[in-house]
């Protein structure tokens, strides 16, 4: 990217932040709504898949239209998708018509992600990559932490949260038509599906080791939003405790997501991960030894998203640096989709692990995650498909 930060690249995180902002509101909001009309808890649950499912089912489709229409059709799409979705939920309250409308929003969601994704690592010059990629990851995090703040509005009109953000949303879609349509950098192979697939197996061969960091990302997020709250009142931390550790968590994630990135343009992103993913084992393991203290859940909850809040942005980073250009879009696809991996498989373990392992930390189930990705981490230097950036 030139040395003056474009336009282009304020208005693409800008966007990313408005995502982060509905999926920030959605998912409380949607769960406070059902928990009221006295839906279970594990239909609940299921409901909140929808967001990733819509990902998995959408992302083996979506590089061919990227490659055919350039970026920004498909983040127009993208937004716009998201907007009608959230101003139709008003519209009829039936758990299985939300629940289409989720995963609505998520094949929305997923199209501008990968499509602002790919387009920003695409124009990023090698040395500023994982600046950049921390800039967008920043804003996304911003976005998701001011999202719950909607909720609040429920009390005048439980309509009102889904139209303001419909309408933001659309806001930003308007943004869009600022910007000049780019198309990504040209492969030899056919942009069908089966063009797809194919260059879906040269990334993992190449790139495979990027994907861990978004897998564990997306699962560590998801547990700590999903299972932790249950472990908690289970466990006598308190609903208090929870309100006040969670946003720590999120909060070291915001503070850290640019300084690492910077470092990881510097030091490399293996070796900044290699250091993140160690710390947040030996940092949720000290969890598992300190629940019984609030404070020391809290500084651990901090430092532990201060160290592994940014892997997801760091895993894209990484995987930008392992590939050529002409892969990125198969590349950012695939981060997407070990994310979604991660997101559903996360709740699920731990469930199982709050169920079953009696006496044995909820914490312990995170760190042993973490431990598993800085084994393979250290264990493999993968070969680049070409010689750029830093592996």
């Amino acid at each position: 990217m030139n040395k003056p930060i474009t336009l282009r690249f304020w208005i693409l995180v800008s966007i990313v932040a408005i995502s982060g902002f509905s999926q920030g509101m959605l998912l409380p909001l949607i769960a406070i709504i059902f928990e009221q009309d006295g839906v279970s808890s594990s239909m609940n649950g299921l409901h909140a898949t929808g967001l990733y499912i819509g990902i998995l089912v959408a992302s083996p489709l979506m590089e061919a239209p990227l490659r055919r229409f350039g970026y920004k059709p498909v983040i127009l799409v993208g937004i716009f998708l998201v907007a009608i979705s959230l101003a139709f939920f008003p519209v009829w309250k039936s758990y299985w018509f939300w629940f289409i409308l989720r995963l609505a929003i998520g094949i929305g969601d997923h199209m501008l992600h990968f499509a602002t994704q790919t387009w920003i690592t695409s124009f990023s010059a090698k040395e500023r990559i994982g600046r950049n990629i921390s800039i967008y990851g920043l804003f996304f995090g911003l976005g998701f932490a001011a999202g719950p703040l909607m909720i609040g509005l429920v009390k005048i009109n439980t309509a009102l949260p889904f139209i303001l953000a419909s309408a933001i949303s659309l806001a930003a879609w308007l943004t869009v038509w600022l910007l000049k349509n780019e198309h990504p950098e040209h492969d030899t192979d056919s942009t069908s599906f089966f063009g797809t697939m194919k260059r879906f197996r040269k990334v993992f061969q190449y790139a495979w080791i990027a994907f861990l960091p978004p897998f564990g990302y997306g699962f560590l997020e998801a547990s700590l939003n999903g299972n932790f709250p249950v472990y908690a009142i289970r466990s006598g931390i308190g609903v208090d405790a929870v309100a006040l550790l969670l946003p720590a968590f999120a909060i070291g994630g915001i503070l850290s997501q640019l300084p690492l990135g910077i470092l990881s343009d510097k030091l490399g992103r293996r070796n900044v991960l290699i250091v993140v993913t160690l710390s947040g084992f030996l940092t949720f393991t000290a969890a598992g030894l300190l629940e019984s203290s609030t404070i020391g859940l809290l500084i651990c909850f901090f430092l532990a998203g201060t160290l592994v809040g940014s892997t997801f942005s760091l895993g894209i980073s990484y995987m930008a640096d392992l590939l050529p250009k002409s892969l990125l879009p198969a590349g950012n696809l695939m981060c997407g989709i070990f994310f979604s991996f991660g997101s559903i498989s996360g709740p699920f373990i731990g469930g199982i692990a709050i169920q079953w392992l009696k006496g044995i930390s909820f914490f312990y189930v995170i760190s042993t995650m973490l431990l598993l990705i800085f084994i393979a981490l250290v264990s493999v230097r993968p070969n680049m498909f070409e010689k750029k950036g830093t592996a």
